[in-house]
């Protein structure tokens, strides 16, 4: 599967935003899949990530209750919808997927990565 990611831009703090992730290629229920991003001079880190169904979330403490990730299997797309956006989220956002039935969060875990999208939060 190739996955393609969009959506970001410039916001201000407290505003929303939504990430898409499309997928083409292989069938994409086979894959569970994440977003992870890479704030300025840090390392990547995992944000949220659902199951190859969508029955299983999880999130990194810092965006729960901010973000929801969520998919459409028919329409082969990954969403991250981030509100209350702050300036710690400022950042490249990757979308990955892996044929994988784990929960395992580590980049390492993921075999197939999109291009990242630029998030800047800032006033």
């Amino acid at each position: 599967v190739q996955l393609q990611a969009c959506g970001g831009g410039l916001v201000q703090p407290g505003d929303s935003l939504r990430l898409f992730c499309t997928a083409s290629g292989r069938r994409f229920s086979d894959y569970r899949m994440g977003w992870f991003r890479q704030p300025p001079g840090k390392e990547r880190e995992f944000v949220a990530g659902i199951s190859q169904s969508g029955n299983i979330l999880e999130y990194v403490d810092s965006v729960k209750g901010r973000f929801t990730i969520s998919r459409d299997n028919a329409k082969n797309t990954g969403y991250l919808q981030m509100n209350s956006l702050n300036t710690d989220d400022t950042a490249v956002y990757y979308c990955a997927a892996d044929r994988r039935y784990t929960r395992n969060r580590s980049p390492q875990m993921y075999e197939v990565w999109g291009q990242g999208t630029l998030v800047t939060v800032s006033s």
